[in-house]
């Protein structure tokens, strides 16, 4: 599975070196004043401001003044409110929601104290100390760079676990993909150092893997590097040129068009799965609108949170060829070149089965009828079976799902 990172702030013309112990006062200030400087770029005029108990502050900035609109290629741009059409689906809510251990986990922790108003978004303040653990301000908001992203080709398999990336996830390719949807259970995986993550996602790709593929991710991850917690996240990626220069998590650069008054990306996901208590889970839909030339997110049942339109992207500017759902570890093999002990999923493996392993379930594509559809010839990999691991199944309540995970250190995956 592909993770990497792009983005084109403004701010990223300067370079940071954390200071060491010969930095000079002088070089210690100009540091403080650049990163100032950078979280003021980063930040808008809110209309308002939402204290959340996790520590967040969540900024309501006006939709027009969204940072979207910082992209050469979105100076001119007509914000799209609806899409022009929603895809049909093969599950209503109501069949595919039946099991009443299991329940929806939309509400975020902020709106415990508050929402935004009309004409407005939500936006994760930036503060200083966010930027300041990038070793690079460049790298703040974007993803570790590997060489070759995917396991999905047996050969790619021993290039991918060298550049510390792990996965175990479904997939579907070769035909032409408009979007994909899935449901998907929520955890709080253990992340050993900050340096590394762990997330759940939906991953839609087009392009060959080199520099010029395009990306779009959707899910949920902790990633202590970027929000200096533990705690689960919403979070949405995009690239065009395979995570090397362009793209960044949420909204940290220019591009997605953010059109929802209710969802902040990038902002704590509440309340989670426990081990073999209430499960709870999100829903992600993305889809090409093909009149309206844009990429449309939804969140939960019905919620649009933004679209990504598709002049970002080249080979995503029609469609895609490539679907993936599952996890993703980053492993830093930080403890002597031992494997990392951060966990995928619930950190159990999926024969634990319902409430012990995470799930991702009701898996669709949507195909050239611009509907919902089961994906045809599904397959599955994992990077370090002994690591993380997956099962595919099928049933008529989850469609073709899957259980995955895994503890990651363990005597079978040093």
């Amino acid at each position: 599975m592909i993770v990497k990172g792009f983005c084109s702030f403004i701010f990223l013309m300067i370079t940071m070196a954390l200071c060491d112990a010969s930095s000079s006062r002088f070089g210690i200030l100009d540091q403080n004043l650049s990163v100032k400087k950078d979280s003021r770029l980063l930040n808008r005029t809110p209309v308002k401001s939402i204290q959340s108990k996790d520590g967040d502050i969540i900024d309501c900035v006006r939709i027009s003044h969204q940072p979207a609109f910082d992209h050469p290629l979105l100076k001119d741009h007509k914000i799209q409110t609806r899409p022009s059409f929603h895809p049909e689906g093969l599950f209503s809510e109501s069949k595919s929601s039946n099991n009443k251990d299991i329940k929806n986990s939309i509400p975020q922790l902020w709106h415990l104290n508050g929402r935004c108003p009309d004409k407005t978004i939500p936006i994760k303040r930036t503060k200083q100390e966010d930027i300041l653990r990038a070793s690079l301000i460049q790298s703040f908001g974007k993803k570790e760079s590997i060489t070759n992203p995917s396991s999905i080709h047996t050969e790619l398999t021993t290039t991918a676990t060298e550049d510390h990336q792990e996965s175990a996830a479904a997939f579907v390719r070769g035909d032409e993909y408009y979007g994909a949807k899935a449901i998907i259970n929520v955890w709080e995986p253990q992340v050993q150092v900050p340096g590394e993550f762990s997330s759940s996602e939906i991953w839609i790709a087009a392009g060959s893997f080199d520099s010029n593929l395009n990306s779009i991710l959707a899910g949920w991850h902790v990633l202590p590097r970027l929000y200096g917690d533990n705690n689960t996240r919403l979070f949405i990626y995009w690239t065009r040129d395979n995570f090397q220069s362009t793209g960044c998590y949420n909204l940290l650069c220019s591009g997605f068009v953010q059109t929802s008054n209710e969802v902040a990306l990038g902002a704590t996901i509440s309340p989670l799965s426990t081990f073999f208590g209430t499960q709870f889970v999100i829903t992600i839909l993305i889809w090409k609108d093909q009149k309206q030339d844009v990429w449309w997110l939804q969140y939960g049942n019905d919620t649009l949170v933004g679209y990504w339109p598709a002049s970002l992207f080249t080979h995503l500017a029609t469609n895609a060829s490539l679907i993936e759902w599952g996890g993703q570890v980053f492993n830093l093999e930080s403890e002597n070149g031992l494997h990392t002990t951060t966990q995928m999923g619930s950190g159990h493996f999926p024969e634990e089965g319902l409430g012990g392993a995470s799930f991702l379930r009701n898996l669709q594509v949507v195909d050239d009828s611009l509907k919902l559809r089961a994906p045809k010839n599904i397959d599955a990999f994992a990077t370090k079976p002994n690591c993380y691991n997956i099962t595919l199944g099928k049933s008529d309540n989850w469609g073709d799902f899957v259980f995955y995970g895994g503890p990651g250190r363990n005597p079978n995956c040093v």
